[in-house]
Formats: C-alpha cells, sequence, structure tokens
C-alpha cells in the first residue's frame, strides 16, 4: 500500500491534473477498491473456512495476489484507472482470503486454554512484519531510484536552465527526499531547488519546473526500476506464503484429549451397556 500511494501521490495524479497539495487525499479515494476486496473477502472466506478448512483459501488467496502484483508489474506507470482500480480490488479479496482462514487456522490448531495466548503472538507477527515490510520494500525502492535517477534529475534540470552546480547538487540528494517530498503533499521541485533558485530562472522554465508534468515525467523511468524490485519481492513472498499454507494440511480443529480419570468412567460405561 505504502508503494501505491506513492506511486498515485508522485506521478499519477498529478499527471492527471491534481496538486500536489491535493494528492493525498485522492490518492486515499484511489486506494479505496483494496479496501472493498477486504471488507467482501474477509468475512466470507472465514465463514467458507470454517466449514471446508483454511488451507484452500489461504493457499488460493496468496497465489491470487502474487498474480495481482504480476499484474501490476505489467502497468505502464500512466494507467488507465479502472485497470488499476480492478487489480487493486482482486489484490484486496485476495489478501482477504488468505486473512481470516489463516487466523482461523492458527486458533483451531491450539488448545482453547492458550489461544488467547496465540492470538497475541499471531498479532504480534503480523504487526512486526508489516512495520519490517515498510523497510524492506522502501529499501528496495530507493536501491532502484539510487541508480538512474540522479542522471535523469541533473538532465532534467539544466535543460530547464538551472545551474550545473545546483543541478548536480539536487540530483546526487538521496532519493528518499524527493519521495517523502512527493509523499506529504509538497511539490518537489519546489522543496529541492527552493524559491532562491527558482526566482533567478526566466518565468517559462520556472512554470514547467513547477509545473505538474515535469517532476512525475522525469521520475517515472527510474520510479518503474524501483518498482519493479519491490514487487518482485513480494510476489516472492506471496508463493513462500502460499506453499507454506499448503503445508498446513486439511481442516483441522484441536480436542482436548481424554484424561486417565474420564477414560475409565467411559470404559467402564461401555462395559455396563455390553452387560
Amino acid at each position: 500500500m505504502f508503494m501505491l500511494i506513492i506511486w498515485l501521490q508522485g506521478i499519477w495524479l498529478p499527471l492527471h491534473g491534481y496538486d500536489f497539495a491535493r494528492t493525498p487525499l485522492w490518492a486515499g479515494i484511489a486506494m479505496l477498491p483494496l479496501t472493498t476486496g477486504f471488507l467482501i473477502a474477509g468475512p466470507l472466506s472465514g465463514v467458507l473456512s470454517d466449514r471446508y478448512g483454511a488451507r484452500p483459501f489461504a493457499t488460493g488467496g496468496m497465489l491470487g495476489s502474487a498474480a495481482s502484483f504480476v499484474a501490476l508489474e505489467l502497468l505502464p506507470v500512466n494507467f488507465s484507472y479502472w485497470i488499476f482500480g480492478t487489480i487493486l480490488l482482486l489484490l484486496g479479496l485476495t489478501m482477504g482470503a488468505f486473512g481470516s482462514p489463516n487466523r482461523a487456522g492458527v486458533m483451531n490448531s491450539l488448545p482453547p486454554q492458550h489461544r488467547g495466548a496465540g492470538s497475541g503472538m499471531n498479532s504480534t507477527f503480523q504487526n512486526s512484519a508489516q512495520v519490517l515490510s515498510i523497510g524492506i520494500f522502501f529499501t528496495l525502492m530507493i536501491v532502484g531510484l539510487s541508480s538512474s535517477l540522479p542522471g535523469s534529475m541533473y538532465h532534467g534540470l539544466v535543460a530547464q536552465g538551472v545551474p550545473t552546480g545546483v543541478a548536480d547538487r539536487v540530483a546526487h540528494l538521496p532519493p528518499v527526499s524527493t519521495l517523502f517530498a512527493a509523499f506529504l503533499g509538497y511539490n518537489p521541485m519546489q522543496h529541492l531547488l527552493g524559491n532562491s533558485v527558482l526566482s533567478q530562472l526566466p518565468a517559462g522554465h520556472r512554470a514547467v519546473i513547477t509545473g505538474r508534468s515535469f517532476f512525475p515525467n522525469l521520475i517515472s523511468v527510474p520510479f518503474r526500476q524501483g518498482l519493479h524490485a519491490a514487487f518482485d519481492f513480494a510476489i516472492v513472498a506471496c508463493l513462500v506464503a502460499a506453499a507454506a499454507s499448503w503445508m498446513r494440511g486439511g481442516k483441522y480443529v484441536y480436542v482436548e484429549p481424554a484424561s486417565s480419570t474420564t477414560r475409565a468412567v467411559v470404559d467402564a460405561r461401555d462395559e455396563k451397556v455390553r452387560v
């Protein structure tokens, strides 16, 4: 979700006429199909997994999520929203199909007296993994950007009359500053160059640099490389999760083994019935 929001705020929304200050709101609205998929698939898959077991739904959900990430990789940076929204809906459905059955499978495998601890551990691992994943995905994105963004930004700025020394300095700033400027709703070029540099440029060049299309066109190719690296990791992670889910076996609900006293009572009752 973090990568998709940066994609929307830094490239797609500005290219479609949205001011950078409005992109945080509209990026959230554009992500609604993902939430809708969760809301539909989560309860439904939970009910069905109680009847048929968690394995088919959790495994199928992860395979579907991997396919969704493949579809996102095939999209151009400037996509048609209805295709993007359809893929987001599919991603929400498949993630939702995994979540409820997987949690139910974990709970059903535990003795009743330990399910509270099991639920706590499950939530701990999930929350920790979400935080860790942001670091992993963002690192992959930065590595992809670092290889080609400096050259692309340098040549783009020099072509618009920015002094070579300033362009070189801005081009070699950490890519994270560029991404977070867009993520926070600022015009990245205005944020990186500053008014002192922009005021010295001809009005036409200044208008181009601070316009809605200059930064998205400048970052599109480098961003696509970083985005593909992040999506490749997501695909591998989903396939690993699908394999692990398949190995859980069929439907299983833990049943407390009978104690020796209980077995003796049952045996005595059975003997009485036979007599």
